[in-house]
């Protein structure tokens, strides 16, 4: 007799993000006139730049001719573009070599993915808030019980409040798995060498393994702060590293991304070099390999002319963040991030819980944003908002939320 997976049925109700299209939709049902706009899921909006169409284009062109034509390559990804990643960490003077790279389609199927490498009764500690796909990821495998009062029981959480600069202190007790994302999703908080490197001491003194997402390190501004956890001393012993060209270089629908696994990362009993060969074994079992096109606009993106194309994206998302934020400002609201993150983390009014807000906003302002309690249970009475966004999208947003939001 067929069985499903139980772990399925732990899950809380919905994801996040298609409860917030349900809401939508029934909202603009009801309301067919209304204008809304979107400052809620943290997809690109710009056009990809002129080098990466090019780079996509000439790839395709490539596949239309018996000498250019590619079937399956290599399943960690083509020589160029692993090289070429790994000289982006060089620069930022960290030892990642390009066999050190594995090309995906995405940080989100590799963060949901990298845990099945471990055993299966790993004590997992996630950042709270976080993005959903470390709890749910972990939740499917069984590594947790039933969720209670917002927690999935059996998971370590860590909490990030505006007390420690929604940054967390260490675990408060042994875990085998530490997820940490900086900058920050959905806080826009970004991590600093100090603090960093006091994780990287932890997991080497316990054994432990950090899964570092650094999805959103080009919109780094402060750059004292590191871009790849990397750049603190010893991290290539106890971390493995997931990002992306989805918000860098506007692949959120190409789909390209990347995990850095060093040869000297290891775990309890295992030996320098068998973590990767593990995660090889995983990717050569499951996954033919990212586009060949995806990879041709990666290494595009690359570029000289590609970076700074890419540099003149990120700023402007960030001239939206800063957009946001000053909306928020005038109006009194405390909030949080976009300076290093194009995400802003504000509170909710008082009293006011984060789906109830979703609605308040949405129903006055027809602005749509993500509920904090949607990232976890410390999330609850924060709400955040994207600055993807078309400009002129995102300044009658601000205009919406500083001339009609009742406080």
């Amino acid at each position: 007799m067929a069985q499903i997976n139980p772990s399925y049925k732990k899950l809380a109700a919905g994801y996040l993000f298609p409860e917030i299209a349900r809401r939508t939709r029934e909202f603009q049902a009801a309301n067919p006139a209304a204008d809304i706009l979107r400052l809620g899921i943290g997809d690109t909006t710009e056009p990809l730049t002129p080098a990466v169409v090019a780079g996509l284009r000439a790839a395709v062109e490539r596949q239309g001719g018996l000498e250019g034509y590619s079937g399956y390559g290599d399943s960690e990804g083509i020589p160029e573009l692993r090289e070429a990643i790994a000289r982006e960490y060089q620069k930022r003077g960290t030892a990642v070599t390009a066999s050190d790279i594995f090309v995906s389609d995405g940080a989100k199927p590799d963060s949901a993915n990298i845990q099945s490498i471990f055993h299966a009764g790993s004590i997992v500690a996630v950042q709270d808030p976080a993005y959903p796909v470390y709890v749910d990821s972990n939740v499917i495998a069984g590594r947790t019980g039933e969720a209670s009062g917002g927690c999935y029981n059996g998971l370590v959480y860590m909490p990030c409040t505006e007390k420690n600069g929604f940054f967390p202190a260490l675990p408060d007790r042994k875990v085998d798995l530490i997820y940490i994302c900086s900058p920050n999703n959905p806080t826009g908080a970004a991590a600093t060498h100090p603090q960093l490197k006091h994780f990287v001491e932890y997991a080497i003194s316990q054994r432990a393994i950090i899964l570092f997402d650094s999805a959103y390190a080009i919109f780094i501004r402060d750059q004292s702060l590191p871009h790849s956890i990397y750049e603190v001393e010893g991290a290539e012993q106890c971390a493995i590293e997931i990002s992306s060209f989805s918000k860098s270089a506007g692949f959120t629908g190409v789909r390209l991304g990347w995990t850095v696994v060093p040869d000297a990362v290891v775990a309890e009993e295992t030996a320098p070099g068998e973590i990767k060969g593990l995660w090889t074994r995983r990717q050569n079992t499951f996954f033919n390999g990212a586009s060949n096109i995806a990879q041709a606009g990666g290494v595009a993106a690359l570029t000289d002319t590609g970076q700074a194309e890419m540099a003149g994206r990120v700023d402007f998302y960030m001239g939206n963040a800063r957009i946001i934020r000053d909306g928020l400002d005038q109006i009194g609201v405390t909030a949080f991030g976009g300076d290093n993150a194009p995400y802003v983390w504000m509170r909710t009014p008082p009293g006011i819980d984060s789906w109830a807000f979703f609605d308040k906003l949405l129903s006055e302002c027809h602005v749509v944003g993500t509920p904090g309690v949607g990232f976890g249970p410390r999330g609850e009475g924060y709400f955040r908002l994207s600055a993807f966004g078309h400009r002129e999208n995102v300044e009658q947003a601000a205009e919406r939320i500083t001339s009609r939001l009742v406080l």
